[in-house]
């Protein structure tokens, strides 16, 4: 397949376009603004959050759209990867063109038309991952940490697009849940969203061993906080995937029933977090620094298979490609938390999910 440089593609003026406003300062939001600035979802509000969005997206999209031309190691002629692109610069390009919003008419239209912007980007994350496994296939993965940072960044970022687009549209709900500004859920409750995460992962286990170990979930069921839902049931269902299949794994032959998961909520003043407790058997150290790098997994890699890139069906599924980990890290970072994982080699590991409940930390901007 020959490669098609963005020049040839899309008119030279744009490209110049996608560099100036690549150039450009981003500004962050946190958490804390987005709940109280969505609270009123008048007219009026929905206006100046458009009017932000129509000259914040195109920077962020712009810099992403840049970094995806100069890879290193030919990252960015692979096939995947230039339909990455593409979708980067058409996205730039409808943002680009559409004209100052003056009124909730052109607001609406707005609305309509970075939703499509969030729809055309849906299958990114497994489209790189496809990208990265071409190239990592003919290289030493010791090479790989210009890429890792690379993804780090460009993932961190996707997430910000994501939240601020997903937010903006769901102020237009007309019956929102109680409770919820956009995305975010003024009293989430931690052990209720452990407990929804933890009966879909299971419900995988059960499809794919036939089994599946008991989850215990200790913790204060009344506590809340505001955070995002599905930002939460997203790094929940990996961790307590990852240690169902650790435990499936380690007793399918033992004459000894499973251990459970343990999965046990705490409510600090700054911090909530979050623990999974497994006792699969451990992770080596020498095997700990890899755990977080893309492309490290220890089940069969969906991505092995053919995929066909002019319909982008990529696999949608994060087990078996090695981006569970950093990308629930990314999650969990994004609004001033973390992720860490510490184990025992011999009798199992503990992932420690930190989430700042104070709410006020900036996204961070790559």
């Amino acid at each position: 397949m020959a490669v098609k440089k963005a020049c040839e593609m899309f008119p030279k003026s744009l490209i110049e376009d996608v560099h100036k406003w690549g150039c450009m300062k981003q500004t962050g939001v946190s958490l804390r603004y987005m709940m109280e600035f969505g609270s009123k979802p008048t007219e009026r509000n929905l206006l100046i959050s458009a009017q932000f969005l129509h000259k914040e997206l195109p920077i962020r999209v712009a810099r992403r759209a840049i970094e995806l031309q100069t890879l290193p190691y030919g990252l960015s002629d692979k096939p995947a990867v230039l339909k990455v692109r593409d979708w980067y610069l058409e996205s730039f390009r409808d943002m680009r063109a559409f004209p100052e919003i003056k009124d909730s008419g052109d607001e609406k239209e707005f609305t309509q038309m970075i939703k499509a912007v969030k729809v055309r980007h849906n299958n990114v994350v497994p489209m790189m991952a496809l990208g990265v496994n071409q190239l990592k296939k003919g290289m030493n993965s010791g090479n790989l940490d210009e890429i890792h940072q690379f993804l780090d960044r460009f993932y961190l970022s996707r997430i910000g697009i994501r939240m601020l687009i997903g937010q903006h549209v769901e102020l237009h709900n007309p019956n929102p849940p109680r409770h919820t500004v956009g995305y975010i859920h003024t009293k989430m409750s931690p052990m209720e969203v452990a407990r929804n995460a933890s009966e879909d992962a299971r419900s995988i286990c059960f499809r794919e061993y036939g089994s599946a170990p008991e989850i215990n979930i200790y913790g204060d069921p009344s506590f809340t906080f505001p955070y995002v839902p599905t930002h939460l049931h997203l790094m929940m269902y990996e961790l307590v995937k990852n240690s169902l299949r650790a435990v499936q794994e380690r007793f399918v032959d033992s004459d000894r029933v499973a251990p459970p998961i343990r999965i046990i909520v705490a409510d600090g003043i700054e911090d909530v977090t979050i623990k999974v407790s497994d006792e699969g058997g451990g992770i080596a150290r020498s095997g700990l620094p890899k755990i977080f790098t893309y492309l490290y997994s220890t089940a069969r890699n969906p991505l092995e298979e053919e995929v066909d890139l002019g319909t982008a069906d990529v696999p949608v599924t994060m087990a078996g490609y090695g981006y569970g980990l950093p990308i629930s890290r990314l999650y969990a970072r994004y609004f001033g938390g973390d992720l860490q994982i510490i184990s025992m080699e011999g009798y199992g590991t503990d992932a420690y999910l930190h989430l700042s409940r104070l709410g006020d930390s900036q996204e961070p901007l790559p």
